[in-house]
């Protein structure tokens, strides 16, 4: 603890630099000095204030499956991490390499939608309409603090073993931006809770964040459905008491779903990388020896959905070796019986939207 504040303190000017940078930024966009352009149609944006670890993804499925059978909805993603540059319409048949491990999970599991990736927003949005001119609605990954485009509705993200109120500005901290930013949401949730959170702890981020007028806050958390397997969906194992589980990961903050793992196996032994990692072949040999060396009868590798995209670049290996890689999904729910409050908040909010 003693030497994470040291460390801290001897970043905190490096840290005040990058601050002072950030809100000249900000003061220019409230100066209308550099604007923010709207669309003629609504876009909603899903981000967070610190990096990674929030649930973008999940949220954004939330969302999708919230909206694809009333209106034409699309998601426009940067693409982080592809190895590709430009403006791409992702199709099913890409892979992690040419469109990032999320868009490309995103047209796998929704194929009938409009998925793009763009490192330029405001230039994508055009070519996406030029590409499916029916295209209704679009929601922005990850784009809190891409401002060139003016969201119709802003979403924030914040984890609730992580809250932005108890953060520090990069690289001291994990926030992209200060504490104050969080006043441009029109929506917060506190996500990734815990299966229960009490009134009492509701009222702490209540008071805690002090959420304005305009602004609705909701908490969500994870249910995970059954794992499929990563060469053929159709085939699913649900989770057993008897089991032993190699976890391979490269996500922000895998506690959570190790902490679900936990709760149904009788082990779990983590492979964790760092967020977005592109698999090597020497990580998925570690992994076949450690799924190898694992003393059970009873044994499988879980991933999740995201990182499968990356791992599936590694097929003939998994082919090869017969080794039972499940991928585990996860949905999002509300606590406190919200769940319809959000929805009807969204549907209304873009029945308001007059171009």
């Amino acid at each position: 603890m003693i030497q994470q504040f040291l460390v801290r303190l001897l970043l905190a000017p490096v840290s005040i630099l990058y601050g002072m940078g950030v809100s000249l930024r900000n003061f220019l966009y409230r100066k209308e000095l550099l604007k923010g352009v709207d669309f003629d149609l609504p876009t909603i944006s899903v981000g967070n204030l610190s990096v990674g670890g929030a649930g973008k993804t999940p949220h954004i499925e939330y969302l999708i499956r919230l909206l694809k059978d009333y209106i034409q909805v699309s998601t426009l993603s940067r693409g982080y991490k592809r190895k590709t540059k430009g403006f791409l319409a992702v199709e099913p048949t890409h892979n992690a390499e040419i469109v990032g491990d999320e868009p490309l999970q995103y047209k796998r599991k929704f194929p009938d939608i409009m998925v793009a990736v763009a490192e330029s927003r405001i230039f994508a949005v055009p070519e996406m309409i030029a590409h499916r001119p029916n295209v209704q609605t679009i929601l922005l990954d990850d784009a809190y603090q891409h401002r060139s485009i003016r969201p119709f509705i802003n979403i924030l993200l914040t984890e609730f073993s992580h809250p932005f109120t108890e953060d520090y500005l990069l690289p001291s901290g994990r926030l992209r931006e200060w504490r104050s930013a969080y006043a441009r949401a029109d929506i917060i949730i506190v996500s990734k809770c815990p299966n229960e959170i009490s009134e009492a702890e509701r009222q702490h981020f209540i008071d805690t964040i002090k959420p304005f007028p305009k602004q609705k806050l909701f908490f969500s958390y994870y249910n995970y459905d059954n794992p499929y397997y990563i060469l053929d969906p159709r085939y699913r194992a649900p989770l057993q008491e008897d089991w032993d589980v190699v976890l391979i990961c490269a996500i922000a903050r895998a506690d959570y779903l190790v902490n679900h793992l936990t709760s149904k196996v009788n082990s779990v032994k983590v492979l964790e990388y760092e967020d977005h990692r592109y698999f090597t072949k020497r990580d998925v040999g570690q992994l076949k020896a450690t799924y190898d060396n694992l003393d059970s009868n009873k044994k499988l590798i879980i991933t999740t959905e995201k990182d499968a995209m990356r791992l599936e670049l590694h097929r003939p290996y998994l082919v090869e070796h017969r080794l039972p890689v499940f991928v585990i999904p996860v949905l999002v729910d509300f606590h406190f019986d919200e769940g319809e409050q959000f929805d009807d908040l969204i549907k209304n909010r873009l029945l308001e939207f007059r171009a």
